[in-house]
């Protein structure tokens, strides 16, 4: 006899409900230590490699630096691909690699990169600095502080900015902390280069000396009997007055540095990416907790920790809390266990008021001990408590209970016949239970491809499979080792056994009697409804992911890319006034000439860019948001120009940017510049995009000097000599080192500020010639401008344009590529050989993520279809059951039709997750008139009695689903998934019910069985 888990159980009673009290044990020590987080964590699979040839033409970087670096990229393991832009002197490269690459296959990768680009490195021009290497580019610093200081220098609110940082390096879970905004200091050495002429004094010869006084070299030791002496000598620079008070000996008498030159201490010049929060500037501090840590307990220690520190700090320096992951994280689980709780009440109601009070009690116990498991193991499986998992605990919710009122039902139909308890608590088992894990197992292999998708959204959602599968597999165990004990204490057998059926059940036996009877009609129907579902499924809109509900905003501000910082500086002060007196902004901070460090994981983080800002504006709630979005879309759009202006909410999933990209892509610069143009203005004539523009296109001037060699060579000059005075004339060179506290401050010799700004003073430039004389550069070079690009991006080595653009409110991106799709192809059959348009942005990357899951689906197929053979062992069971899968889309698309909600990715998983539960119902159904038709009913009649059986826990499952999913219907991120499980599973239910009885009696002989399939 097979073995009865169930009878077991019931057989050692003791033993069992000392597991219960252990399961519940385990439980609330886990949800008490469980992670705590905002999004699920994925790995973001982008090293930067930069590589610095100062003085190089963007053209020779491209050649020389880039080129050569992209080549011995391409050989890496795991590549998906290579975006690099170059600016004269500088290239940055992204390695991308495959979403399927494991998270040590990704660390092997970085290291394969580091070795190859080094071993390559000599082949670089002379010159290059570097390559550097950046493999933490997806850290994410959850909690940012600014400090701003009235009365104080910004040297000295550094000093005590760098204090509070080395304060909080101290708190526990604290993985790393960046200073944002802060600016090196300089020491400045500025000259006329017609008074050093006049005074005969070599410039090479004062480089020389300030470096030789300030140079640290040992000076010996002295070994005695007793001790060793260091010796020192002094001469070493503390400060800029040491620099002034330097002598020179010009032509037998000494010169004081301070006569021939100003010597001052400032800072960098240009600017470094500079911070302001709520309008003033200010130095950052972002922290970044270590793997594995809970922000809200990080939240709370480092709450604590500013608390004693700000106490500490002088009246006129503040500091204000940017950014707070903690206080999001803990309002989104609050938010996600409300709903959980309300998705438990909804089911007990439920449970209550359709099984009765005793049965719906029983039902009742079971799910805090399903949730007690699943926390213990979600704590051993390290799966935090955030956005997904949370999410999967209230979809798998109902089916958690779905086992327990199969259990339920079965022991109250023993009693009604007059069983014992012990007898009627282990039927369930003996009847229903392999049908119940076969089920339960279908219902996993639907969430396979959310589990094992090879993508960076099948990473973010992966807890999805995981919790899901987790909570199925332990209700199962619930429902056949606890329950049945729980109803020997619980249930009684029912007053009105063998009474007459109620109302609902009339109902359907005289609705199912029909369609029997009219079985070929009843399957004509369905299968018209089907096809209808499928024509239909055009009219819903597409979404990769929805945008947050945070009450973020993200401004970008780009200028034309030949911009300085000071101008980037300058949009961003506009900006700042006019957030400041508006009543929907809680608070903003603001990154000039780069992007807002990580501070969530889904950020499109921007790298440093002299043209570039973006502010990060908190509102006061999301309908101040939406409020606060309209006004800054409108006044970018009248007041700033000549800036492209940006307003978005923050995203979901993985980083993406611009919704509407189409890339250019070809060898030369020049023809992709002109299909970039004619893309342009096609994008532009579609009324649903705006703000048309391009990650690099607008030309910008340069000086260039042409050198007549033949005459410079008869001054005894040569290029290197012209070009370095050149260099530290206009840009300033660093000579030597100030080592002041724990800085390293640059001394930096230029020309006075009136000599290095204007063309004309360029013209007049005196150069030293190596006899002590010196000569106007206008006297063997000329002047002119010409145009070059500030910067070229490339993907796969090869030039790559992208024309990028905004969509109107309201819109999603694939509606919108739908629409420009044939322009597009029209316009991509007159482009030369070589050159094409790709699209990119969010159609790419769901098109993308929707490949990796679809390439799963055949395991998913192959997995289902295992269970279902070993469950019922016969090829037209099999198909019966498998028949009824698709019917769930005819609900998927009333449902997302009448909600108006995209079919997103999350609401796809959802679509073939549904899948699985709609099997599991038909698998026990089936497997019900099995048994019935081995009792000797002919197939009608076991159809007729399997379907009654089955009808009340098939449709109080599915209701209690429904039910269930209404607490996140209304969410951003859940609603388009929830709504289409709701409509699929309510419909399919229906036509499991009465689709499959109609199939199975058209399709199979009267002949009664003499064994039963299942046992």
């Amino acid at each position: 006899m097979r073995f009865n888990l169930s009878q077991w159980a019931v057989r050692e009673r003791s033993l069992v409900i000392f597991f219960m009290l252990a399961v519940v044990g385990a439980g609330l020590f886990a949800y008490t230590r469980l992670g705590r987080a905002e999004d699920p964590s994925f790995i973001i699979k982008t090293m930067v490699v930069q590589a610095a040839w100062p003085g190089a033409s963007v053209e020779d970087t491209l050649q020389q630096v880039t080129e050569r670096i992209e080549r011995t990229l391409q050989e890496t393991p795991h590549l998906d691909s290579l975006r690099s832009y170059t600016r004269p002197g500088v290239t940055t490269i992204f390695v991308n690699l495959d979403g399927a690459a494991s998270a040590q296959e990704v660390k092997d990768t970085w290291y394969h990169v580091r070795k190859s680009v080094g071993d390559m490195a000599h082949t670089l021009p002379r010159g290059v600095i570097g390559p550097g290497f950046n493999d933490e580019f997806g850290d994410t610093f959850g909690l940012i502080y600014g400090f701003t200081a009235d009365g104080f220098t910004h040297r000295e609110l550094r000093d005590y900015v760098e204090g509070v940082r080395s304060k909080l390096l101290h708190v526990p879970d604290v993985a790393k902390i960046e200073i944002l905004g802060a600016q090196d200091e300089q020491i400045f050495v500025e000259f006329s280069m017609r008074e050093l002429a006049s005074l005969g004094i070599n410039r090479a010869a004062l480089v020389d000396a300030l470096r030789a006084q300030n140079v640290v070299q040992p000076a010996g030791t002295i070994q005695t009997g007793d001790e060793k002496l260091a010796i020192k000598v002094s001469g070493a620079f503390g400060s800029e007055q040491d620099i002034a008070n330097i002598n020179f000996a010009v032509d037998g008498r000494m010169l004081r540095l301070s006569d021939i030159a100003t010597v001052r201490r400032g800072f960098v010049d240009p600017p470094q990416p500079m911070f302001r929060v709520n309008g003033q500037p200010g130095i950052g501090l972002a922290i970044a907790m270590r793997d594995g840590g809970d922000i809200l307990t990080l939240g709370r220690n480092i709450d604590e920790a500013m608390r004693t520190i700000t106490a500490d700090l002088p009246i006129g320096i503040e500091p204000h809390l940017v950014a707070d992951q903690a206080v999001t994280v803990q309002g989104a689980i609050a938010e996600f266990m409300e709903s959980l709780w309300q998705a438990i009440a909804i089911i007990l109601v439920v449970s209550f008021i359709a099984l009765g009070v005793r049965a719906g009690l029983m039902v009742a116990l079971t799910i805090p001990l399903t949730l007690a498991a699943v926390f213990a193991i979600m704590w051993l499986t390290h799966i935090d408590m955030q956005r997904i998992s949370l999410g999967a605990l209230i979809i798998a919710l109902a089916l958690m209970v779905d086992d327990a009122m199969t259990t339920t039902d079965a022991t109250l139909s023993r009693l009604a016949l007059g069983e014992k308890k012990e007898v009627a608590a282990v039927y369930a088992f003996k009847t229903y239970a392999f049908a119940m894990l076969a089920g339960t197992l279908v219902t996993i292999a639907g969430f396979v491809p959310v589990g094992f998708a090879a993508s960076s959204a099948g990473e973010y959602t992966f807890t999805l499979f995981a919790v899901v599968s987790i909570a199925l597999l332990v209700s199962w165990l619930v429902a056949v080792l606890f329950a049945p004990l729980i109803g020997m204490v619980i249930l009684k057998a029912p007053k009105n056994a063998g009474g007459e059926p109620g109302r609902v059940m009339r109902i359907y036996r005289g609705f199912l009697s029909a369609a029997l009877t009219a079985r070929w009609v009843t399957v004509g129907v369905t299968l018209a409804l089907f096809v209808g579902a499928v024509l239909l499924m055009p009219l819903i809109p597409r979404q990769f992911f929805p945008s947050s509900d945070r009450p973020e905003l993200l401004v970008d501000l780009s200028l034309p890319q030949n911009s300085s910082i000071y101008a980037t500086e300058t949009a961003m002060k506009r900006l700042d006034d006019v957030l400041r007196d508006d009543k929907d902004v809680e608070r903003w901070s603001a990154y000039v000439g780069r992007g807002a460090i990580r501070f969530y994981l889904p950020l499109n983080a921007q790298l440093p860019n002299d043209f570039f800002g973006q502010a990060v504006v908190v509102a006061k709630d999301v309908p101040a948001r939406e409020r606060l979005h309209a006004k800054l879309v409108k006044v970018l759009a009248e007041d700033f120009p000549n800036v492209i202006g940006r307003v978005s909410p923050l995203e979901l999933g993985p980083p993406v940017g611009w919704p509407i990209q189409y890339r250019v892509v070809g060898p030369e610069l020049g023809p992709v510049r002109d299909i970039a143009l004619k893309l342009a203005e096609v994008i532009a004539s579609d009324p649903l995009t705006r703000l048309v523009n391009y990650d690099w296109i607008e030309p910008a001037r340069e000086i260039r000097v042409r050198i007549d060699q033949n005459e410079a060579r008869r001054l005894g000059l040569s290029t290197e000599a012209i070009a370095s005075v050149l260099n530290t004339v206009i840009t300033g060179a660093p000579v030597t080192q100030v080592r002041d506290d724990i800085y390293l401050v640059n001394v930096v010799l230029r020309a006075t500020d009136e000599q290095r700004v204007s063309l004309d003073t360029l013209r007049t430039l005196q150069v030293p010639l190596p006899g002590g004389r010196t000569v106007p550069l206008s006297q063997f070079a000329t002047f002119d401008f010409e145009q070059t690009y500030p910067l070229v991006w490339r993907r796969d080595r090869l030039p790559t344009l992208t024309v990028q653009s905004d969509i109107a409110d309201g819109y999603l991106p694939e509606t919108v590529v739908q629409q420009l799709g044939p322009k597009i192809e029209e316009l991509s059959k007159t482009l030369p050989f070589g050159y094409r348009i790709e699209v990119g942005g969010t159609v790419e990357e769901s098109a993308s993520s929707l490949a990796s899951v679809m390439a799963v689906v055949p395991v998913m197929v192959l997995l289902m279809l295992t269970v279902l053979m070993f469950q019922l062992k016969r090829f037209s069971l099999t198909f019966l059951v498998i028949s009824v899968a698709p019917l769930g889309l005819i609900g998927v698309v009333m449902a997302l039709l009448l909600s108006n909600r995209p079919l997103g990715f999350v609401a796809i998983l959802g679509v073939l997750a549904l899948i699985g539960m709609i099997i599991k119902n038909a698998v026990i159904l089936i497997g019900q008139i099995e048994a019935e038709r081995a009792d000797g009913k002919n197939v009608r009649e076991a159809v007729t009695a399997a379907s009654c059986a089955r009808f009340t826990p098939i449709m109080l499952t599915a209701v209690s689903t429904v039910l269930g999913m209404i607490p996140i219907a209304p969410t951003v991120f859940w609603g388009p998934m929830a709504f289409a499980i709701m409509g699929g599973l309510l419909v399919a239910t229906v036509l499991t019910l009465i689709f499959l009885p109609a199939l199975y009696v058209a399709t199979m002989k009267d002949t009664p069985k003499e064994t039963p399939a299942t046992v």
